[in-house]
């Protein structure tokens, strides 16, 4: 069957369509992005505003018609830490519903972690071990560690790199002392549940998901996406601390020219913070990017609900 997800993030809305049966693996069809940066469109409330609900209601129409226009039987509506986290959640929840039809299930921040875990657990199979998965998206970073297709500890941290960028660094390029307090922050945050998860032991592969991390391994000589899913795509520690001070004298301009990013290297510099302290305090030197992340691990939560019904 034809099935189509549709991930509300903090920045884009994103619909994939995939060719999906249980037992298989499932196939892409179809992606359909719309910028939205739903973060910035709160208010000093808290609140997304009338006319970040009309936007967002505009665009899950335009996703919807092209599910539609590609043959999805079904669509998974999902929404993560914009919506989550909006002091009127429930009134946006309502309008959307209400205008689209859409019921968007708002994950909270370790079903999207615990999610993201079962995606790199099923590309990665059982013969990888223990992994650790790191995942930054638009408003938090994800991290979670297990045996099984159930982590053992998930967490989410209020790390995202449109978040961060939004609320830590409004030069362009940033000031040296902003990108100081951004990085004391982020390796704060980070630290707190580092202990919870060292006592498991050491990880087998380290693992990581997200544009942010796709964008990062290509900078340091990664494979291009036009190589396809199974070309290997590491991220190595040294290189990272490289690239963090370049990036930190660059504007978004100048970013958005670099390898890999076709139009906007705005939270970048953010994503590199986060990306070089997790590493850091996990004690990491290199990890794998798996191309699998959220949106896939909901297809296949979903397909596994399909196989014992």
């Amino acid at each position: 069957m034809r099935l189509g997800v549709l991930d509300v993030g903090s920045n884009t809305v994103h619909l994939l369509v995939v060719d999906a049966h249980p037992g298989a693996r499932p196939l892409p069809a179809h992606s359909h992005k719309a910028e939205l940066r739903l973060a910035q469109l709160l208010d000093d409330s808290g609140a997304i505003g009338p006319e970040g609900i009309d936007k967002l209601i505009g665009v899950i129409h335009g996703a919807l018609q092209a599910a539609e226009d590609k043959g999805a039987e079904e669509v998974l509506p999902f929404a993560t830490s914009a919506v989550r986290e909006a002091t009127n959640a429930d009134d946006v929840l309502a309008r959307v519903q209400e205008e689209t039809g859409v019921e968007l299930q708002v994950l909270t921040g370790a079903e999207e972690a615990r999610l993201t875990f079962l995606a790199a657990r099923r590309w990665f199979g059982w013969s990888a071990g223990k992994l650790l998965v790191l995942d930054i998206g638009g408003g938090s970073l994800e991290i979670a560690y297990g045996m099984d297709e159930e982590p053992d500890a998930a967490v989410s941290l209020p790390l995202g790199a449109g978040r961060l960028t939004a609320g830590w660094l409004p030069g362009d390029p940033p000031e040296p002392e902003d990108i100081r307090a951004l990085r004391r922050h982020v390796r704060a945050q980070i630290a707190r549940p580092v202990g919870e998860f060292t006592r498991f032991g050491a990880p087998d592969p380290v693992v990581a998901t997200s544009k942010t991390f796709k964008q990062l391994a290509r900078l340091a000589g990664a494979a291009r996406s036009a190589d396809g899913l199974y070309a290997q795509r590491e991220l190595k520690r040294e290189s990272l601390e490289a690239w963090v001070p370049r990036l930190a004298g660059m504007t978004v301009v100048q970013r958005a020219e670099l390898p890999g990013f076709p139009r906007d290297g705005r939270g970048l510099l953010a994503g590199a913070l986060v990306a070089e302290g997790a590493m850091d305090l996990f004690g990491v030197e290199t990890l794998e990017v798996c191309p699998w992340a959220l949106r896939e691990g909901v297809i296949l939560r979903k397909l596994d609900h399909m196989s014992v019904e």
